[in-house]
């Protein structure tokens, strides 16, 4: 999936030279945590997060808030060294640059202008739509040994069964690099025949572990 399937077209932005107050409102009136900050040209040449406008407020909560702090630029708090997206990149690609640089959301450019924006809110929904989690069904995960043609193997145990297949993912074993984990969401409430057939291929079930059902 491409981030422009998933991106925030309606960016709400502010220029350098407007003040922190005005921000503070902005997050406030449109319930958001991110803003990019625009050029008199249209260039992206900062961002402001609500952490950052509660940093540079910290009085805002009392009553006699300080209004000079509030009429400060927002160039001042501004992170000017920001990390962008393209509207081609894949989600799973902006996920890991969330993660590696520590930050919660990606403005989003094209031809040097600014075209949307991704949290990463928007990639955990995506996540959980891809992966079938918010869809009624059953998590099951098996071991396999780390070659070619497992995965072939499995889901076709799953297709004489005619299971649905909502997702299918696949991570390395932790405590043992010659095997995988593969782990699959199937959309019946019911995974017993399903389990009962892998085991029969010999595949090792490590979930669910059923109730009297021996692995």
């Amino acid at each position: 999936m491409l981030l422009e399937e998933i991106m925030q077209s309606e960016v709400h932005t502010l220029s350098p030279d407007d003040q922190i107050g005005t921000a503070l409102n902005l997050l406030r009136k449109q319930k958001i945590r991110h803003i990019p900050i625009l050029d008199e040209t249209g260039q992206l040449v900062g961002l402001v997060t609500d952490r950052d406008v509660k940093e540079a407020t910290p009085s805002i909560l009392q009553k006699d808030t300080n209004e000079s702090e509030l009429s400060k630029p927002l160039s001042l708090i501004m992170e000017k060294n920001v990390i962008t997206g393209h509207p081609l990149d894949f989600v799973e690609d902006a996920a890991a640059t969330l993660y590696e640089y520590d930050i919660s959301c990606l403005p989003i450019v094209q031809g040097g202008e600014l075209v949307g924006i991704i949290t990463e809110t928007d990639v955990l929904h995506t996540f959980v739509e891809l992966t079938g989690a918010n869809q009624p069904g059953s998590r099951i995960e098996v071991k396999v040994p780390n070659k070619p043609g497992m995965l072939f193997e499995v889901v076709n145990v799953l297709k004489k069964r005619r299971a649905n297949i909502h997702s299918v993912l696949v991570y390395p074993d932790k405590q043992d690099d010659q095997f995988k984990i593969v782990v699959l969401r199937v959309r019946t409430m019911n995974p017993v025949g399903v389990i009962d057939d892998l085991k029969k291929e010999g595949h090792i079930v490590l979930w669910p572990n059923m109730p009297g059902v021996s692995l």
